[in-house]
Parts: structure tokens; C-alpha cells; sequence
């Protein structure tokens, strides 16, 4: 429709300079009684063609180098002779798409930005609480308390836990950045999935006695349970998964591994609690770095805060899936796949 009014607009100008340049022509040469009809109509049929050529020509350059000038401003491409088109519906188009995508980019960056912000105060937080647990403790043993017998031990393994923690913090903050960057190479090869559940079982004994919680394995009838996997980072995964369960597990609760054939090629393994669970609502953000399901602050439940985020690394480091179920105040279910040994 605005191509159909541009070229309407120019043959109405070009008709009146044409009628203008022919009457005004004949008038010097022969005098305003000489005119003739038919000399006119030859002389506006001739000016009306050269000027309607000469002003398409400087039209389209014009505008030509107009939008030249916008689209260098605009559209950021590096051959301006592809993009530019005196189309204004095409070009009105292209600056559309192209503010979209900016658009998009913005809000994107915007959630980075968001992202990046909220996990710098959650590490700031993390570190900030055993720095300031067991600098506190050695203040008050070098304040005297060292030489106080009932109290020097207790501060100096409170102190020394703090600081434990620390070390788990920057130790898991360095894996995955290795992993991430691709520093941390993995070493696939073939292990039983069951020996090393049981493995994982044996060092999460005792803090599982401690809340009477029960930890049992199972597999479908006659499935092969081998796998080709990176056995040591496999079994960090199962550690997280499992001591998770255990954290946050009920008192006389139970902690269940059970594999299953998923396909001809895969194998699932599920690790199922009846905890404290969580809402539907916090399952896109569970993998994060330093999230925490309890908003409240609490760090009750030890730990870096950085478990799962680095079963979601390696676990995609293997290009395998992930997967995540959890009813609030009933349990959860996470359960990821594994390569079968052929």
C-alpha cells in the first residue's frame, strides 16, 4: 500500500512539472497566440518520460543513500549493500526483526545480570559464615580462652569444622569450573553400578544411622547392571544424591536406589527419599549453584551448597539426562541415565 501511494505521489508531481515545463517552453518559443494543442500535447509527452525517469533515478538514489546512513546505525552488517532496500515495507520489516533480537538479547542479559548478582551473594554468604565461625573462635582462644581447659579443645574443633567447610566450598566451586571449561577430562570405562551404590553405602553408613534411615538397593530382575561411565565421577554423584536424601530425610525414613533398563542402550538409576521434599515451583531453579529450597537461611544441613549443581555437570558432561520428582512434605525422587555396558 505505501509503494502504491509513493509512486502515485510522483507521477502527480511529475505531471505538473511536465504541464509547467511545456507550457512555460512553448510560451518563450513561439509566444502565448502561437501556442498549439498538438505542439503541446508532444512537448508534455516528451518532458513527462524525461522527467519521470530523472525523478526515479534521483528518488531511488536519494533514499538510497538515506537509508544507507540508517541501516549502518540500525542493522550492524558488514556488507550494507545486502541490507540496505529503498522497500520501506522490507526495510521497516528488518529493523523490526532486528529489535526484537535486541530485545531478546536485553532480557537475557538482564537475567544474567540477576543471576550473577544473586550468585555472589550466596558465595559471599557461603564463605562469610565459616570465616566468621572460626575467626571468631581463634579471637577468643588468643583473647585467653587457651589457656581455660574446658574450652580451648571444644573452640579449636569448632574453629577447625568452620574451616573444614570452607575447604569444601573451594574445592566444589573448582571442580566445576573445571568441568565447565572442559579441564576435567572424563575417563569412561566399565564398572557395576550396584558394587559402587553399595560403595557410596558403606561411607554414608553412619550419618545414616544416626536418623535411623534405612538405605536399600535394587535392580530389575536379570538386568546386566554394568556401565561405561567415569566410575569416580559417577560415584560423586551417587555421594550427593545419597547424603541429600540423608540431610533432609525424615528420622526412620528410607533412602532407595533402584535400577532399571530404560532402553536397549540405557539404564536409569533413581534415588528415592521419603523427606521434607520440595514445590513444583523451585524445580527449574534445584541445579543452581548455592540454592537453597529453605529461603530461611538456615545451613543447618551442612554442606557447600553446591551438591547437585555439580551431579547436573557431570551428568551433562556425560550427555546424559537428569531428571527430578518431589511432593513438599512427602519425599523426592532424583534419577539420571547411564550408557550400558555392551
Amino acid at each position: 500500500m505505501l509503494k502504491i501511494k509513493s509512486r502515485l505521489l510522483l507521477l502527480i508531481i511529475t505531471l505538473f512539472i511536465s504541464a509547467l515545463i511545456s507550457f512555460v517552453s512553448l510560451l518563450l518559443l513561439f509566444g502565448i497566440d502561437n501556442i498549439d494543442f498538438v505542439d503541446f500535447t508532444k512537448v508534455f509527452l516528451l518532458t513527462f518520460l524525461v522527467v519521470y525517469i530523472l525523478g526515479n533515478v534521483y528518488t531511488r538514489s536519494f533514499l538510497y543513500s538515506k537509508l544507507k546512513e540508517i541501516s549502518k546505525d540500525i542493522l550492524p552488517e558488514k556488507n550494507i549493500s545486502q541490507t540496505v532496500t529503498t522497500n520501506m515495507e522490507e526495510l521497516v520489516s528488518e529493523i523490526k526483526d532486528y529489535d526484537s533480537k535486541r530485545k531478546s538479547e536485553f532480557s537475557e542479559m538482564k537475567k544474567l545480570e540477576s543471576f550473577r548478582r544473586e550468585f555472589i551473594g550466596n558465595l559471599a554468604h557461603e564463605i562469610k559464615t565459616p570465616l566468621f565461625t572460626s575467626q571468631s573462635y581463634i579471637l577468643t582462644l588468643l583473647d585467653g580462652a587457651i589457656k581455660d581447659k574446658n574450652v580451648n579443645i571444644k573452640y579449636l574443633k569448632t574453629a577447625s569444622k568452620a574451616i573444614d567447610r570452607l575447604n569444601l566450598i573451594v574445592k566444589d566451586l573448582d571442580l566445576i569450573t573445571k568441568i565447565e571449561s572442559g579441564e576435567s577430562i572424563l575417563n569412561k570405562n566399565k564398572f557395576d553400578i550396584i558394587n559402587l551404590t553399595e560403595n557410596v553405602f558403606e561411607m554414608l553408613e553412619f550419618t545414616a544411622k544416626k536418623k535411623k534411615i534405612k538405605l536399600t538397593v535394587n535392580k530389575d530382575k536379570g538386568l546386566e547392571t554394568k556401565v561405561i561411565a567415569d566410575k569416580e565421577k559417577i560415584e560423586q554423584v551417587l555421594t550427593n544424591l545419597i547424603d541429600n536424601s540423608i540431610k533432609y530425610g525424615k528420622d526412620y525414613g528410607t533412602t532407595e536406589i533402584v535400577i532399571q533398563s530404560l532402553n536397549e542402550d540405557k539404564i536409569i538409576v533413581r534415588v528415592t527419599d521419603n523427606g521434607v521434599g520440595f514445590k513444583k515451583e523451585n524445580y527449574t531453579r534445584i541445579f543452581e549453584r548455592f540454592f537453597r529450597v529453605d529461603r530461611s537461611g538456615s545451613r543447618s544441613a551442612g554442606g557447600s551448597g553446591l551438591g547437585l549443581a555439580i551431579v547436573k555437570h557431570i551428568i551433562d558432561a556425560h550427555d546424559e539426562k537428569i531428571y527430578v520428582e518431589s511432593e513438599f512434605g512427602v519425599g523426592s525422587e532424583f534419577s539420571f541415565t547411564l550408557e550400558k555396558s555392551k
